[in-house]
């Protein structure tokens, strides 16, 4: 365990899973640069996760590790930062795999372990971290402040989990049930003040985007995008911790998509 010993301050403490690469890196950086400590979570990249950890603004950050897959570790994750950081003010759902499993390609034993594996990452570990964060905020006794509310959670879902992904439809529907996840949450949390935010990227500009976009499929990708280039980082990022500290109470319930007018709901 890499932190420092726990105390309190003004300063909103924060979770983010998945926070060794990625969206979830530029998460962590951008909440510490607005004074928030971090727990930044990893899997199994430790090293990565120690780089993110060294890059954050301010102090009293903590390195954590678990398999989101893992209903007990989930539970060890969520005491090792509250014990260490005191009460966790925002969680953000951010860690998820992208694993292809095309549906008349993948044999039928490799459909199910891929299903599995999405499920229990992509959905069912954010929903218990969420059940263990909305039972943390809601005891509280009052408010952080009257525009904060008790508590926050921000899943961060995919465009894929409205046009589809044919070739990884556990992913998409994985998505699909973090977004309504986090409408049931907003419901069910909104009478004690913790408010549930959901934000919808579409492709990028990470490392597991790259090979994607070096690869034959990349005029595809880009014609998708009238902005003539996919999302960067910060975009994601800054959407998020817009979410997990300035956005109103009234937003609670939303799914922001941040995709660059690729992919438009109606």
């Amino acid at each position: 365990m890499t932190g420092s010993a726990k105390h309190h301050s003004s300063h909103p403490t924060a979770l983010v899973t998945g926070g060794s690469r990625g969206i979830g890196s530029a998460i962590a950086v951008e909440l510490a640069d607005r004074g928030a400590r971090v727990a930044v979570h990893y899997h199994a990249n430790r090293a990565a996760a120690e780089a993110v950890l060294g890059s954050l603004a301010g102090s009293g950050h903590l390195l954590v590790s678990a398999d989101l897959a893992d209903a007990t570790a989930i539970s060890r994750l969520w005491a090792e930062v509250s014990d260490t950081l005191g009460s966790v003010d925002v969680l953000v759902n951010n860690a998820g795999i992208f694993l292809e499993h095309p549906p008349l390609i993948a044999s039928y034993a490799t459909w199910q372990d891929l299903w599995q594996r999405t499920l229990a990452t992509n959905l069912v570990g954010p929903a218990n971290l969420s059940y263990l964060a909305a039972h943390s905020m809601s005891a509280r006794s009052q408010v952080i402040n009257a525009a904060f509310g008790r508590g926050r959670i921000v899943n961060v879902s995919s465009r894929g989990a409205f046009r589809g992904e044919p070739d990884a439809p556990a992913y998409g529907a994985s998505k699909a049930g973090l977004n309504a996840l986090s409408q049931s949450l907003a419901k069910a949390l909104a009478k004690r003040d913790v408010y549930v935010y959901c934000v919808a990227p579409g492709w990028v500009e990470t490392e597991m985007a790259k090979a994607s976009l070096s690869g034959p499929n990349k005029s595809n990708i880009l014609d998708e995008h009238p902005l003539g280039r996919i999302n960067r980082m910060d975009e994601i990022a800054n959407a998020v911790v817009y979410c997990a500290l300035d956005a109103p109470g009234a937003m609670t319930g939303s799914i922001i998509d941040v995709n660059g007018a690729s992919y438009l709901r109606t």
